[in-house]
């Protein structure tokens, strides 16, 4: 089993391949990770997936001055993923659900995104 910053990690790489390529989610999660499957992995590449355009609208409402396709990849592909955890699953604080997405920001972006998907993020934890 992968642990969960693990899971996130190859979660975010192949929800950043589904943004930009005709793939489905199966053969997106198989290039990635190959047949070994992690229920937490799986959940969350498929439900936010599935739920991208709920994700995306809820995103409208909490970017300000951007638009969603005006974001670089990494910061749209790290809130719609952390927006799904905070929204539809159960049982991760959001503190720790925000301090991921800070980290996945800084592997996979810059400083800058990581402060910008923080105040995002933020905007969902205050209501």
């Amino acid at each position: 089993m992968m642990k969960r910053h693990e899971a996130r990690e190859k979660a975010m790489q192949t929800l950043f391949q589904l943004d930009s390529t005709e793939m489905s989610p199966e053969e997106a999660m198989t290039h990635i990770v190959g047949e070994e499957r992690d229920s937490f992995y799986s959940e969350l590449v498929n439900g936010t997936f599935e739920n991208r355009a709920a994700i995306d609208e809820s995103l409208r409402t909490k970017l300000e001055n951007w638009t969603l396709d005006r974001l670089p990849k990494v910061e749209r592909t790290v809130l719609r993923m952390a927006v799904y955890e905070l929204n539809y699953m159960e049982g991760t604080p959001a503190k720790v659900v925000l301090n991921e997405a800070i980290e996945l920001c800084k592997t996979f972006g810059d400083e800058t995104s990581g402060r910008f998907v923080n105040g995002v993020l933020s905007k969902y934890t205050k209501e």
